[in-house]
């Protein structure tokens, strides 16, 4: 099967070449939690309805939370 030789992301069993350092698992780590905040400031900008019953519950969770 050629097609899977040319997967635009590989996993990393299959991807050559060096192991990635801890400086660049962090950085890659925090550009994808950039990105992920900024994905979820637009879904609230775009749903403001659904974003604030999403407030109210987690509101509600931490009130009956129990340390």
């Amino acid at each position: 099967m050629p097609e899977q030789e040319y997967r635009d992301d590989p996993s990393p069993r299959e991807r050559p070449g060096p192991v990635e350092t801890e400086a660049e698992r962090r950085r890659r780590r925090a550009r994808f939690l950039r990105e992920l905040a900024e994905a979820r400031a637009l879904r609230d900008r775009v749903q403001p309805r659904r974003a604030k019953a999403a407030r109210l519950r987690h509101a509600m969770r931490m009130r009956t939370f129990r340390w």
